[in-house]
């Protein structure tokens, strides 16, 4: 019955991990585009590496996108801007100044009433050449234009740009008149006691809807070709150069191409080509886990993890790239192969993102630019970042990110174009946008963390503070323990920065470890006062009871205060299924005659199956073994360190892990030498001797 029920658990993993990968090619199915593509792949200023290519059929030459712009601007230059004038705003202003005239206490003469109408017609003038409410300069709409046209009504008039006025220079021209008037001999003084400023307002104002229209009239006048090329017309030769022309003219026949294809194509083909991309694509991703990486395919929540990742980020990099004015250059695509590598490693990092970079690159603009940069910017990445518990490592990834971008994108465009005149400057603002994103990473791996239950160095950093609650719990009720977690942490982290593997996760679950002590502390002899033992009282079946119930204690206490998996598994391994040795061979000893149940004096286990976790198996076992040794020399610590090793391997408790032998080899060199540093006994000095 268990071999069937195995047989069927192992049978519905497998279904399990082929069902998540058709589904991932399904959605990649349904984000990738499904239009013909251009079957030749070229880069300006490189050699064309095809077959000679002559023209399939006659189609139009397109402009450059710096052709149509030089003459766009040329075109708008043409164009003559609409301002409305509001025939109210004269209207009101003059009726203000009448009903200010004949309410003030002023008594009209025939010489008043002439300057007075002379003002009145002034102001008349400059609302009908026009007022603005600034000046000509500062609107962008007159910017090297010389006339405007005027709409009044239903009739339109176009008048220079140097008749006009602002509110500032009609108000002048108005003072200047009435001064003109004062030279005159005319009185104007009463005219002091109104301030004239309050009749001039703007009655122009800008029609930008009238003036678009003409200008899209405008630009349709533009044609986006310039000339044919015939069919069976020559295009490129193999291993000829493309140059700036020749480029033009493949770029035109691509767009004709997938124009043309793209009416009459056959669906179904094209469909089934997709397809069999994407499922290549992610059977190399499979190849690559089952030979170097099982434990992803192992665990189905790691899987579904990276299966996501890739999928979200093809589906994000083709969701901005549908957008006119966004480039697909802003998409932080740098962040995949950083999570990777933050809950994985590099070489899965690297390999995922190639992958990813590939799949994006099927709809990408200048496939081959987009993967050279991607890839390079996104291994730079995972290089500068083989640490991350820092903010200013991030920082400092985001700053080589862009350098990255920016010297890949600078050569080739000397490669294509042979100067740096023609750089595109603009492109390094979505370089600076993507590589400011990768700030992103730290809440997105937060999130990760806490769906899929993975643990980052930045996690490990603050669960290893010793004020965090339950560590503060285990140094004030078992201040024994406490210390000999230190000390187990500082020699499995010499021993894992020797070895290879995460210094940070081995130091975490080293401190944690012994937690499950808290439960009993005086049970265990470094937390016992002199002479008071409370196992004298109970027989070795109970002490072996009570011991081995640290590990099941302290994995209930890691789970009540939330501690991450991979911390739990340091806690459950450490004493994998070995025996309470002591309190076996002492009931042993007492019952010679008694046929003795060993399961009731073994560890419930499970084994370790991490390198960290072997690793604070073996040094847990040796550190408390040394403390007990009367005489420290080096050759007692070298046959402790042996035998006890020896004795886990004899014992199968190492079979689960990934130590080589080698591994081996150098944990007992490192340890030797720590212990010796440790226990190193210091010279007695001579008395000095009174005569």
């Amino acid at each position: 019955m268990n071999k069937f029920y195995n047989r069927l658990k192992k049978y519905t993993k497998i279904i399990v991990q082929i069902s998540m990968f058709l589904v991932a090619a399904v959605a990649l199915y349904l984000i990738l585009p499904g239009e013909p593509k251009f079957k030749y792949e070229y880069q300006k200023g490189f050699p064309w590496k095809h077959d000679n290519l002559v023209a399939p059929f006659d189609f139009a030459i397109l402009k450059t996108p710096l052709e149509l712009e030089d003459e766009q601007q040329e075109q708008l230059k043409s164009v003559i801007p609409y301002f409305v004038c509001d025939t109210n705003v004269a209207n009101t202003n003059l009726q203000k100044f009448d009903h200010d005239i004949l309410s003030s206490e002023i008594e009209l003469d025939e010489a008043k009433t002439t300057v007075l109408q002379a003002v009145k017609d002034q102001l008349k003038a400059l609302y009908a050449a026009g007022i603005l409410q600034f000046s000509i300069d500062s609107y962008n709409e007159l910017a090297d234009k010389s006339s405007i046209r005027i709409i009044r009504g239903t009739s339109v008039t176009r008048v220079p740009t140097s008749s006009l006025y602002s509110e500032k220079t009609a108000y002048n021209r108005l003072h200047s008149f009435v001064l003109g008037l004062k030279s005159q001999g005319k009185s104007t003084v009463w005219l002091n006691s109104f301030a004239l400023e309050h009749y001039i307002s703007a009655n122009l104002t800008y029609d930008e809807s009238t003036t678009q229209k003409d200008i899209d009239e405008e630009l349709q006048k533009i044609s986006l070709t310039r000339g044919m090329v015939r069919m069976g017309e020559r295009i490129v030769l193999e291993g000829e150069i493309v140059d700036s022309e020749k480029f033009q003219v493949l770029e035109s026949l691509k767009a004709s191409y997938e124009k043309e294809r793209g009416k009459e194509f056959n669906r179904y083909m094209v469909a089934g080509g997709k397809s069999l991309l994407i499922l290549v694509l992610l059977g190399l991703i499979f190849v690559f886990l089952y030979i170097y990486r099982p434990d992803i395919l192992g665990y189905l929540n790691r899987l579904l993890f990276l299966l996501m990742l890739i999928t979200g980020t093809v589906l994000i990099g083709h969701f901005i790239d549908t957008f006119p004015n966004l480039h697909i250059y802003m998409v932080p695509f740098a962040i995949l192969p950083i999570v990777v590598r933050t809950f994985f490693d590099s070489r899965t990092a690297i390999f995922t993102l190639f992958i990813t970079t590939l799949l994006i690159g099927f709809y990408a603009p200048n496939n081959y630019e987009f993967i050279l940069l991607q890839v390079s910017a996104g291994i730079v990445a995972v290089f500068s970042l083989n640490k991350m518990h820092r903010r200013v490592h991030l920082v400092l990834a985001a700053l080589w990110v862009f350098l990255t971008y920016a010297i890949v994108y600078t050569a080739l465009n000397l490669i294509h174009e042979g100067t740096f005149v023609l750089l595109n400057l603009s492109i390094m603002k979505w370089f600076a946008i993507s590589s400011v994103l990768i700030m992103l990473v730290y809440i997105l791996i937060y999130i990760f963390e806490k769906l899929f239950g993975f643990i980052s160095d930045v996690t490990l950093i603050e669960i290893s503070d010793s004020n965090q609650p339950l560590l503060r719990k285990l140094a004030e009720e078992a201040p024994g323990t406490f210390q000999h977690s230190i000390q187990i942490a500082n020699l499995a982290e010499e021993v894992i920065l020797k070895i290879g593997g995460n210094p940070f996760l081995v130091r975490a679950g080293a401190l944690y470890h012994d937690i499950g002590k808290i439960a009993h502390p005086n049970f265990f002899i470094e937390n016992q006062v002199i002479g008071m033992n409370p196992h004298d009282r109970l027989d070795y079946k109970k002490s072996a009871e009570v011991i081995i119930d640290h590990v099941k204690n302290g994995v209930r206490m890691a789970q009540k205060y939330k501690l991450p998996g991979p911390i739990i598994e340091f806690i459950a391994t450490h004493h994998g299924t070995t025996k309470a040795k002591y309190f076996y061979l002492k009931h042993k000893e007492d019952n010679p005659n008694e046929k003795v149940d060993e399961k009731q004096f073994i560890y419930p286990g499970p084994l370790p199956h991490s390198k960290e976790a072997a690793v604070v198996m073996l040094v847990d076992g040796i550190e408390a073994a040394s403390r007990s040794m009367k005489e420290k020399t080096h050759d007692r610590l070298e046959e402790l360190i042996n035998k006890m090793i020896d004795q886990k391997i004899n014992d199968k408790q190492l079979d689960e892990s990934d130590l080589t032998f080698r591994d081996i080899k150098t944990i007992k060199e490192t340890l030797l030498q720590k212990l010796l540093n440790i226990y190193h006994v210091r010279i007695e000095y001579p008395e000095d001797k009174k005569s």
